[in-house]
């Protein structure tokens, strides 16, 4: 199973057949791994990676530092669940170092993301403060260089 996720993984798009093909397992073997993978939630969510910039659509992300105070029994559990049912939190990890949760923010403006940081994930009870850094430009997501045209590669010119 893992070879076929890891083909996934790597682009979501291949059809079963094709992975079949590549893998030289049965077509009946390739789906219905892929099918107790969705139904086990080992497979989450099938995803697309958007270069948002050649689209000339602004798109504000933020990685918030966020400082809490863990709850007796549950831990961080507890405020991570209230992070991240916010739309606006993309991804949230527990994190070891100097904070303890790193949250993905998008908004469509700076003030956006500034008024959620504010507004909603700074009051909550257990967060005792916070640090957030807007992401300026991005060179490569979830494994995919943006921004460079492949270009061509060409042999060199003997002379």
């Amino acid at each position: 199973m893992k070879e076929i996720l890891r083909i996934l993984e790597r682009d979501a798009r291949k059809t079963p057949q094709k992975i079949a093909t590549m893998t030289g397992k049965p077509l009946s073997r390739v789906k219905e791994a892929i099918k107790k993978a969705e139904e086990e939630r080992i497979i989450v969510k099938y995803k697309t990676v958007i270069n948002w910039d050649k689209l000339e659509e602004e798109k504000v992300q933020a990685l918030v530092e966020v400082k809490v105070v863990p709850q007796r029994d549950v831990g961080f559990d507890a405020i991570a669940e209230r992070i991240y049912r916010f739309p606006e939190a993309r991804s949230v990890y527990l994190v070891s170092g100097t904070y303890d949760l790193a949250v993905l923010v998008v908004g469509s403006t700076m003030q956006e993301v500034a008024g959620f940081v504010s507004q909603k994930l700074a009051p909550l009870e257990s967060v005792q403060g916070t640090v957030t850094h807007f992401l300026l430009k991005r060179y490569k997501e979830d494994g995919e260089i943006l921004g460079v045209e492949e270009q061509p590669k060409r042999e060199p010119l003997m002379p």
